[in-house]
């Protein structure tokens, strides 16, 4: 989905299980409300693979602004201007080489990490400065894209942002606003790519909503779409129906004269002899065992909703 600014992830999820008539959709990654982009949602059985996907990597387009700082560091907090003058973009430029790569950030106080038991955007609401731990996320790519110097104390970065999930773009952008020796919020957000996801292929709200059931079925992906870098394994006919029963099964991988470079616990996409995708399995000992099993125990014919 290509969300628009306004709704939540959460009412797009609702309004995707209303049209679809499925009560099983979930989604891959929470964007704020203000924020726009790519939201894969997942529907009946590929709600059992939503995990898998949790560790994707992001791509942004963040609209930052410089001259202020914001309480909840993004533009719907109270603003403050910075003392002294607003950076230039030579300057912007040269502070951005020390966010590339692995650094240490702290999300901001109005964020969903929990404190104490407590989400932290709660204590912040009720008073109180949440104490947020640090945490490494990596920044893979970061650059201008466009300066807007119109106003001199409150100019306008948009930058081009890939980077690891768990990475708050709110704090990247508080954080470049101090690097220069001012402020910064982040005035504008829109997830342009989620792991193999891109926003190039999604579909807008209005555009769901006023299209039949079969659309919705048309744009449907395969189950293990986004889960090249998982091996598969062909199984008989025999080791799937088994497999699909939960029962684990001898790995032919580890049948003499068989390839046995392979990392034992790694999960394994399982196939049946049609090419189905059975389960999401572990491999371990020369065995597989069933970790998600995704088609039941039917045969080749066998479906679920």
């Amino acid at each position: 989905m290509d969300k628009p600014i306004g709704p939540t992830s959460h009412d797009v999820v609702a309004l995707v299980r209303r049209l679809a008539g499925t009560r099983r959709v979930g989604h891959g990654g929470t964007l704020d409300p203000f924020a726009t982009g790519i939201l894969a949602v997942f529907l009946g059985r590929g709600t059992r693979v939503v995990e898998y996907h949790m560790a994707d990597r992001k791509r942004y387009r963040a609209t930052v602004c410089f001259g202020a700082s914001s309480t909840t560091d993004d533009l719907e907090g109270e603003l403050t201007p910075a003392e002294g003058p607003a950076p230039d973009r030579a300057a912007v430029e040269a502070a951005l080489a020390s966010f590339r790569g692995a650094i240490v950030q702290v999300p901001p106080a109005y964020s969903a990490v929990k404190v104490a038991g407590r989400r932290a955007y709660a204590l912040a609401r009720a008073g109180k400065a949440p104490e947020i731990a640090p945490r490494t996320v990596t920044i893979d790519h970061l650059e201008i894209l466009a300066w807007d110097g119109t106003d001199p104390d409150r100019p306008v970065a948009v930058v081009d942002v890939g980077c690891s999930a768990g990475t708050y773009v709110r704090a990247l952008a508080r954080d470049l606003g101090a690097a220069v020796g001012s402020a910064a919020y982040l005035g504008a957000l829109r997830r342009t790519a989620s792991g193999p996801f891109s926003v190039a292929d999604a579909i807008g709200l209005d555009e769901l909503r006023d299209a039949p059931r079969e659309t919705i079925e048309r744009r449907l992906l395969p189950l293990d779409s986004g889960l090249d870098a998982l091996p598969e394994v062909l199984l008989d006919a025999a080791g799937a129906i088994a497999l699909a029963r939960g029962q684990r099964v001898r790995d032919p991988r580890s049948l003499p004269g068989a390839d046995a470079d392979r990392p034992a616990g790694q999960p394994v996409r399982l196939r049946a002899p049609d090419g189905a995708l059975i389960a999401i399995g572990q491999a371990a000992d020369g065995w597989l065992a069933p970790v998600k099993v995704l088609r039941p125990a039917g045969g080749p014919g066998a479906t679920e909703d």
